[in-house]
């Protein structure tokens, strides 16, 4: 029996083991999938009762805690998809943290869901290795959604402008992602007045990513804020969450600025309430 998981190219959401269903969710920050485990669980020991994998992962996770395996510890609670279309919390875990827990799991599934969970993380590799194969990857997923292709380069170049950024936060004090988010958000609300949680609202999205869902000068306002703090807190040699954050602060306030500007000349507002999930739907229905 070989594993045949979709590419994690796709960045989809659901991954396809033996033709089972897998929730996992990409972190942007750590650049990494987190499997739901029950769901991995349930997999392994050929499961196709919800309640009873939860039941039996409930149990193990127990017996792990009371053998002081760290592998539990290391699940996070993550809000998925669940089958009735709403997000629930629930334990999920990466690549590493999962191959550990399938140790404690008798079952003859157990080989090719390694091998599985090592392609997943080979790809990874290769990534770090040639970063143009993980921006080639990314530009042909959004490519299948139907995003233009002008759009796609400014979203690319965002990205490697977002990058530059969390390294000089990571190598300069932010210490976990609750502090990406602070500063992220002195960023977005000096630059549009708006928080990050506030710019979704208005934009009608829940789990999707604000960006993907930014209009071209939107884009390219948030490129210009985001650059232009990694500059301020290079030339700065700042150093620590607290001056980071002032200039996140100063750098969104560049860009604040600007928006300012091209709104009193255009006379129209930067910020929109379009995305990507509306034009979609509108252009399928022509």
């Amino acid at each position: 029996m070989s594993p045949k998981p979709k590419k994690s190219k796709n960045k989809k959401a659901i991954a396809i083991f033996e033709g089972r269903k897998v929730r996992r969710v990409w972190d942007e920050e750590k650049e990494m999938w987190y499997f739901s485990v029950i769901d991995v669980v349930a997999v392994l020991i050929n499961q196709t009762d919800f309640k009873k994998a939860k039941s039996y992962w409930s149990t193990l996770k127990e017996r792990l805690k009371n053998e002081g395996n760290e592998s539990v510890t290391k699940c996070d609670q993550l809000k998925l998809q669940s089958s009735d279309g709403k997000f629930y919390k629930t334990d999920a875990a990466d690549v590493e943290t999962l191959l550990r827990l399938i140790q404690s799991i008798p079952s003859p599934n157990a080989e090719p869901f390694k091998l599985w969970l090592a392609k997943v993380g080979y790809e990874r590799m290769q990534e770090i290795e040639n970063p143009e194969l993980a921006m080639d990857r990314m530009k042909e997923l959004y490519e299948k959604k139907g995003y233009p292709k002008d759009w796609i380069d400014k979203r690319s170049r965002g990205i490697a402008v977002r990058h530059s950024l969390t390294d000089e936060w990571r190598e300069r004090g932010a210490k976990n992602n609750l502090e990406y988010a602070i500063l992220t958000n002195e960023i977005m609300e000096s630059a549009f007045g708006l928080k990050v949680s506030e710019y979704k609202k208005l934009k009608g999205l829940e789990r999707e990513n604000l960006r993907d869902h930014m209009e071209d000068i939107e884009l390219i306002l948030t490129m210009l804020a985001e650059a232009t703090t990694t500059k301020i807190t290079q030339d700065r040699n700042s150093k620590g969450f607290l001056p980071i954050k002032k200039d996140a602060y100063d750098g969104g306030s560049v860009a604040g600025r600007t928006r300012k500007d091209i709104e009193e000349r255009s006379g129209g507002k930067v910020v929109s309430p379009k995305n990507f999930l509306k034009r979609n739907k509108l252009n399928k229905n022509r």
